[in-house]
């Protein structure tokens, strides 16, 4: 099952996406675990969250998608799972907070808070990778190379 999961392609359009979506999602994952980039950290992200009724333990898995998600995702270690929790937590993003601001982004600062057109382009970032894994130069393609003939 778990090679199953790992297995994917050499393709380099994989790699960039992985990459891309690892390189948005670390630095917010990083605000939410270490208080990084004016983030709060652990105890600042879980009051928020529970704030929005969000359980501790659904913080923390938001905490471990967003920071540990966006490293799987750099050295392509179990692409599909690191793209899936990110997936998660966007798709609770738009949900929660950004459904009731609209699509567009906050550009011109006139309205009160960020659209959700950034978390649509995560979600089919993410989608890619769930469908197609983690692509060329992965940990996940270097372990099931042996199962390519």
């Amino acid at each position: 099952m778990l090679r199953r999961l790992m297995r994917t392609t050499h393709s380099y359009a994989l790699l960039v996406l992985r990459l891309a979506l690892a390189i948005v999602i670390f630095p917010h994952g990083a605000q939410k675990l270490l208080g990084w980039f004016g983030g709060g950290g652990v105890a600042g992200t879980i009051g928020f969250l529970a704030g929005l009724g969000v359980p501790s333990v659904l913080a923390v898995l938001v905490i471990i998608a967003e920071f540990f998600g966006s490293l799987g995702l750099v050295v392509g270690l179990l692409g599909r799972v690191a793209a899936f929790g990110i997936a998660c937590v966007m798709a609770g993003a738009v949900i929660l907070v950004h459904h009731k601001v609209g699509f567009w982004m906050n550009w011109s600062g006139q309205q009160a808070g960020e659209g959700f057109e950034f978390h649509i382009l995560a979600l089919g970032i993410a989608l890619a990778i769930m469908i197609g894994g983690s692509g060329a130069l992965s940990v996940d393609r270097a372990v099931t190379a042996r199962d390519r003939v």
